[in-house]
Parts: C-alpha cells; sequence; structure tokens
C-alpha cells in the first residue's frame, strides 16, 4: 500500500495557478501574498449606533448626567467632514465617519436619545466605541497569504481590501469513464444482464466532494480503437483519468492493449482489500496520472478514497493530502484478509461521557455491498498482518465525508 501510495502522490500535477473572480476562489489555495494598498478600515467610524462626542466632555457622567447640544447628524456613507466643538455632540450612525475632534462615541443605550439636547448618563473613555484608521489591515499589511484555504472569510476580506480577483491553484480536472458492455445509463431500462452504470456517477461525485473540477465522461466501449481516442482526448484536458471496470478479465486485457502506446500500465496486484485488483501509469505526452479501478462499485470507491481523492488534494495543493484518522475501540469483532491492508466500513460513534471514540464495522461479509458503505462514514484500517480484531480492541478509522 505504501509504495503504491507514494507512486500516486509523486505524480501529482498542480495545475498553473489562474486568477479568478474572488466568487469563484472559494475552496481554493491562494496563489499570492495579497497586499492591502490601503488602510482596513479606511477611516476611523462609528462602532455602534450613538452619539459622536469628545470623551473629556462627558466624564462627569460618572457623577451626574451630562446635557449637550446636537448639532448635526451624521449617516453612514456621509463624505461630507464635519467638525464637533467642545461641549457638542453629533447622532452618528454604525460605519460613520467620525467628526473632526471626536474621540469616542457614547452608545445610544447610555443617554436619553433626545434627538436636540442629549443627557449623556455613563462616560466613555477615548477610543471607546469606535473603529480606528487601519486597526483591522494597515497598508502594507498581508491580508490573505499564498497558500491559505479560501473561505467565506477569506472572500469578505478580499472584498474589503478591494481586490475582485485573486490568483488561485485551481481545482484539477478529473475524467471519469466506465467501461462494460453490460451497463447502461440511468435514463434507460436495463435488459437481460445489464445493469446500471454506478461507478460514473459515484466516482464523478467523489471527486467533485475532493474539490475537483468533473468530467463524467460515461460509459464508453471497450472497442479499442474507440477506447484510445476517448482516452487520448481526455488525457489532453485532465490532470487526472480514472476508468472504471478496464482492469479484470479479458476487458482489462482490451483495455491495456489499446492504450498501451500512450504509456505503461502497471496493474500489479496491490495489498488492500477491497480493491487490490487495479491500474495505475502515466499517460500522454503530459504524464497525466491514470487510473483503473475495479468493476464493483464499492471497490472502487474504496480505491478511490485511498489513492486517488489524496491525489486530488495534492494537486491542490494541500499540505496534508489525507483524511483526519481517530483511534476507535470496536463494538464488534472484525476480521480482515492476512498480507492485505483492510480499509473496511465502519459507523464512527463518541462516547457522550468519556469522549471516547467508538467504531461499529458494517458489511464486512462482502465487498460488493455498497448500500452499507451510504451508511458508513468511516474506513476502519487494519494492518496486512492481522485477521482477527476482538471487541474492545482500539483500532485506526480515517473519517469519511460529514453528514448534515
Amino acid at each position: 500500500m505504501e509504495e503504491q501510495l507514494a507512486r500516486v502522490i509523486a505524480a501529482a500535477v498542480r495545475p498553473a495557478p489562474v486568477r479568478v473572480a474572488i466568487p469563484e476562489a472559494q475552496g481554493l489555495l491562494c496563489a499570492e501574498e495579497v497586499v492591502a494598498e490601503r488602510p482596513l478600515p479606511g477611516f476611523d467610524q462609528a462602532a455602534v449606533d450613538g452619539y459622536a462626542v469628545r470623551s473629556v466632555d462627558v466624564q462627569g457622567a460618572a457623577e451626574q448626567p451630562v446635557p449637550l447640544p446636537v448639532v448635526g447628524e451624521i449617516p453612514a456613507g456621509s463624505r461630507q467632514p464635519r467638525r464637533l466643538q467642545p461641549g457638542q455632540a453629533v447622532r452618528i450612525a454604525t460605519g460613520a465617519p467620525l467628526p473632526t475632534l471626536a474621540d469616542a462615541v457614547v452608545p445610544l443605550g447610555f443617554t436619553d436619545g433626545n434627538p436636540a439636547k442629549v443627557t449623556v448618563q455613563r462616560p466613555v473613555p477615548s477610543g471607546a466605541f469606535v473603529r480606528r484608521t487601519g486597526e483591522d489591515v494597515q497598508a502594507g499589511d498581508v491580508a490573505v497569504r499564498r497558500g491559505a484555504a479560501i473561505g467565506a472569510a477569506q472572500v469578505g476580506l478580499l472584498a474589503a481590501v478591494g481586490r475582485n480577483k485573486v490568483l488561485v491553484h485551481p481545482r484539477p480536472r478529473v475524467s471519469v469513464i466506465s467501461i462494460g458492455e453490460e451497463l447502461v445509463d440511468v435514463d434507460r431500462t436495463p435488459g437481460q444482464g445489464q445493469v446500471y452504470d454506478v461507478n460514473s456517477y459515484a466516482l464523478a461525485a467523489a471527486a467533485r466532494d475532493a474539490g475537483a473540477e468533473v468530467s463524467r465522461v460515461g460509459i464508453q466501449t471497450a472497442d479499442p480503437r474507440r477506447l484510445r481516442e476517448v482516452v487520448e482526448g481526455r488525457l489532453l484536458l485532465s490532470e487526472i483519468v480514472v476508468v472504471a471496470g478496464g482492469v479484470g478479465g479479458a476487458i482489462g486485457d482490451e483495455v491495456r492493449a489499446a492504450l498501451a502506446d500512450l504509456g505503461e500500465l502497471d496493474t500489479t496486484r496491490v495489498a488492500m482489500h477491497p480493491g487490490s485488483v487495479q491500474g495505475f501509469g502515466r499517460l500522454g505526452p503530459d504524464a497525466v496520472p491514470t487510473f483503473l479501478l475495479p468493476a464493483n462499485p464499492m471497490s472502487a470507491l474504496v480505491v478511490f478514497e485511498v489513492l486517488v481523492r489524496p491525489l486530488i488534494k495534492a494537486a491542490l495543493g494541500k499540505r496534508n493530502p489525507y483524511r483526519r484518522a481517530v483511534a476507535a475501540r470496536l463494538l464488534s469483532p472484525l476480521t480482515s484478509t492476512k498480507g492485505r491492508r483492510g480499509f473496511l466500513r465502519g459507523q464512527l460513534l463518541r462516547d457522550a461521557d468519556t469522549g471516547e471514540y467508538l467504531v461499529q464495522p458494517l458489511g464486512t461479509a462482502g465487498s460488493h455491498l455498497l448500500a452499507s458503505l451510504s451508511e458508513a462514514n468511516c474506513l476502519v484500517m487494519v494492518d496486512e498482518d492481522v485477521t482477527e480484531i476482538a471487541v474492545g480492541e482500539e483500532v485506526m478509522v480515517s473519517f469519511l465525508a460529514q453528514r448534515g
């Protein structure tokens, strides 16, 4: 397993950075140091609705209420400069610029709210309820760092410093192809001996969940000439190509023969289960990582989770491309295949009192049980030399996508 995973990660191709509009940058990694050209906030502004004052004029409110004439009002967005004289107050809205000489804002709740002559009932110190110029970001500061994941807060900060576009590492393009004479698309009724094409839909969804830009090519024939044309075309448009159903038996021989002159595909069995029968290579002039996955949807999804997903994350520039793993205690006994690393379905729970992780194995009797994978929220990882694990023993589990 370690050898195969190392080969896969070493093949990661990170697409060249591109400049995109900030709404499109969400979920990607920043590829530049975004330097603020102006301070944020750009001016001293009120942090609450209230009255702009000189703090020295309201210090006496600690002893008795202080009346101040209200000489105007400043709404948010005002562009008219105002000057406050000693012993005066100006009604001010949240976000509005402070008038000259004002150094504090008295919140409405500290006053009687009189619009003409306000009575201040509590003192405020200098700087109270004021957002100072550059308090958040100074001109010349790095607002968003290279390598930072761009989430909602980063998108907001980019907008706040006046950036409508940003350089990012784009999503790797993944093409997903299904092969099998028995396959029909979900908009048709299967005939005798036919089954729905599950793999192209499931694997495309898994690739999208991992952060890729996905092209679901769908069902393709194993005809050598046609298959070679399709794969060769996808190699020009993808950073990763996934072919499901083209690895085992006679059809696997046909697929490898059809793609032989595009590069070498290694189909040596990998010491894992499910999914030991798989293939990996780098095809085309750009040496695009290409996977051959089992026809069985359950096995294909596990191989994708263990090998393809980390490659997508590495191509996205993630420092750690792997899922989070934790130790958990078994709630039921578990068996695994000797000589192969097990990736077995499970439901991860947590003890409300102790905080300890617990795991209930699911559907370990068969590698074909897709329904049990849909119920799983983790994979139980079992070492190659372990065949049986008793109830209460500790195992390592890898998180799957969170629900809700």
